[in-house]
Formats: structure tokens, sequence, C-alpha cells
């Protein structure tokens, strides 16, 4: 049975009040399996987020008094159940479920997937730190990858404009939400590298829901900021936001607006830093020169002599020194060589056989010419020959005692 007549002229506001009264009375207390999306807290302590599955999605809130109950944090992907009732807020015409309660459900399909896909990649390699080069710090030319029409773009130009209004800017348009973002994304980094195109590329987008950001952590856009001969920064959402392009490039940035700061550097700060280079370098070669000069202003031609005397004289004195020490230490050698040399003559001719049979001793030999050392050594009759200091005496035995 309808619950108005079929001729009825409903205003906005009657209509909204009465789908409104259908709603709420129909569905006072139910309960909801979702994973969380676009989560949004409130500074008052509302939270705001929206709840989906594969195939719808429903806005939701909790307030702040319900909020402060949670015994967990939420965050796009977790899947939670949710109780609460349905509620129509009738100046935008649109409802919304207004949870009373909610726990953990376990984790959703993005997260499972995405950590998944992380760990495959990790495993391979790609974000490996030996992979990561270093951004240049003085920059030519930047590369942004992103939305041509989006506020990372915006905030990128003006940052560089500000910091170095000389700095060459490459804008590589690129879907970055939605079907083909991740092919758009990945072919604008290779073209970036196949044409040389920057000295430092950024790949990124403003913030958005956990969905709004997958395309950065497809693994083909993975890949080829992993496989990027230029250094890349990810700046992909706001910081409490993460893909993984961000463990696949050189740096992770907070937001786009950070990657501009880090990659380009202050044109006026360089500028001061050369000039006071310089003034340094002119300060210490005007100083070296001066030292110079009053160096060369002590060698004029009266003092010449005087100052090479000065110099020779310690110099000869030195010389005529050791020299000294030189011709004396050789006269001591030769002297204790000589006293050596006498010594061992002396011992020489102590030993000397002729020395000692002039003392009177004689040497007796046979007449082949063996020395006799014994008298039992030689038979009676024997011939003898006996040798003293001058001349031979021959002898024959006639006894031996």
């Amino acid at each position: 049975m309808p619950l108005y007549e079929p001729d009825t002229v409903f205003t906005v506001t009657k209509l909204t009040s009465l789908i409104r009264d259908i709603l709420e009375g129909t569905f006072p207390n139910i309960t909801l399996e979702a994973e969380i999306s676009n989560y949004r807290p409130n500074s008052s302590g509302h939270l705001y987020f929206n709840l989906k599955d594969e195939g719808a999605l429903i806005g939701a809130v909790m307030f702040r008094g319900r909020a402060s109950t949670l015994s967990f944090t939420p965050k796009d992907g977790m899947k939670v159940r949710c109780t609460g009732s349905i509620s129509v807020y009738a100046p935008r015409g649109n409802y919304q479920f207004m949870i009373t309660k909610m726990e953990i459900a376990g984790q959703g399909d993005i997260l499972r997937i995405l950590e998944e896909r992380k760990l495959r990649l990790a495993k391979e390699g790609l974000f490996n730190t030996e992979r990561k080069k270093e951004i240049p710090r003085f920059s030519k030319t930047i590369g942004i990858v992103t939305s041509p029409t989006g506020a990372a773009l915006r905030d990128v130009l003006q940052i560089t404009k500000r910091r170095n209004p000389g700095m060459n800017v490459v804008i590589l348009p690129a879907l970055v939400q939605g079907d083909g973002a991740a092919q758009s994304i990945a072919r604008q980094v290779q073209v970036a590298n196949e044409f040389n195109l920057c000295d430092v590329l950024i790949i990124g987008r403003g913030g958005g829901s956990l969905e709004d950001l997958l395309p950065f952590s497809e693994e083909v856009v993975v890949r080829a900021v992993a496989n990027s001969r230029i250094p890349t920064i990810s700046a992909v959402g706001h910081e409490i936001d993460w893909s993984i392009c961000d463990y696949a490039a050189d740096l992770r940035a907070p937001t786009p607006s950070a990657a501009a700061e880090f990659a380009v550097p202050v044109q006026a700060e360089i500028v001061q830093a050369l000039q006071s280079y310089q003034a340094d370098f002119y300060r210490s070669i005007s100083q070296r020169i001066e030292k110079l000069k009053l160096m060369l202003k002590s060698f004029d031609v009266d003092n010449m002599e005087v100052r090479f005397r000065t110099i020779e004289q310690p110099l000869l004195n030195r010389f005529e020194n050791a020299r000294e020490c030189l011709v004396k230490n050789m006269e001591d050698k030769i002297k204790d060589t000589r006293t050596r040399v006498s010594q061992c003559a002396q011992i020489l001719e102590g030993a000397s056989p002729s020395t000692i049979l002039s003392r009177g001793y004689s040497m007796v030999r046979t007449k082949d010419g063996t020395i006799v050392r014994d008298a039992q050594n030689v038979q009676t009759g024997a011939e003898l020959e006996i040798i003293p200091a001058h001349g031979t005496i021959r002898a024959q035995v006639t006894e031996c005692l």
C-alpha cells in the first residue's frame, strides 16, 4: 500500500522527511561487516569514513562520545563489524550509517593484497638499500609525473618558483586514479628515462582514500620506479598515506610539497654560499700576496750578501765541525788498528820456531824428516838430525832410555 496519494505533490523537504522516517524506522539497529575506506577523523573528535565491500559503499559516522570508547585506531583497508542505525541528513539529501559500536573483524582485502605484493617484490630485491641512488644536490631539471590538473602539481611548481626561478621543470602528465592510471604512470617514468629528460624525478599526487592511491602500488609502477636510472622521489598523498612505490623509490617524501623542497635548492642560498666562498678565496690570495711582498722587500741588493752570509755561515760551521770529527775518528781508528797489529806481531814472534830455538832448544828428526817427540819412537843405531838455532847436527842413537 503506497504511503501517499498518487496525485500528491511533494516538496523536497517533505519527500526527504518521508524517506528519513522510512529508513530510520526500518533499520533502527543493524550490524554491518565491511571495510573502512576514506577514513577522515574530524578535529572535534568525530570519525567520518565509508564502509564498503565488493559491490557497494555507504557513508558512516561515529560521534566523539562513541569514538572515545574504541580500543584501536581505525584506518583505511581495516575490516570492521559495526552496529548502528541508518540516518538521513536532510540538508544534503544523503543517507549514512550512524555507528554506536565498532570492533575489528579482520584485515581488509586491499591491505592484505598490498602486503603480499610488497613482501613478494621485496624478496626480489627491488627495495634493497644498495639499489638506492643519491638525490642530486644541484639539479638543473626536475621531472614531475602527476596529474596535470591536480593540486600536487600546483604546489610543486609554486615551491620550485619560490626556491629557484631558474630551475627547469618537465611535466609528464599521467592519470593518477582509476582505470589505466598505473600504466600511465609507469609509461611516463619510462619516457623520462628513455629521453633523459631530467636530473631527478618526482612521482606522486595529492591525498585521497586508499583506493585512490592504489595505482602507485601496482606492480608495473613499482618496477618502473625501481628500474629508473634517474633518481626518484615518491610523494604519494599525505604524510600518513603510503604506497609500495615509496619503498622502490630512492627517497620517500611525505607530500609532493616536501619532495619539491628536497629536490630544489634555494637559489639565494646557493648564491650567498658562492659569494662567501669567493670572498674567502680572494682574502686568502690577498694575504699570501702581501706576505710575499714583505718577503721580497727584504731581499734588496745592499743586504743580499749579508743575508747570504747569514745563511751560509751556519752551514759552513756545520761542515767544518763534521770534517774535523771525521778526521779525528779516522786517526783514532788508524791508531787502534796499529796497536792491534803490533800486538798480533808480538804474539806471532813469540810463537815462532826460530825464537824458541834461539833460547837453547833444538829440534830432533829422523832421516826421513819425521819429528821425534818420544824416545820410544827411535831405535838404537838410527841416524838423527839435530837442528839447533844455527846449523845441523847428525847423530847416531846408541841408547834409548
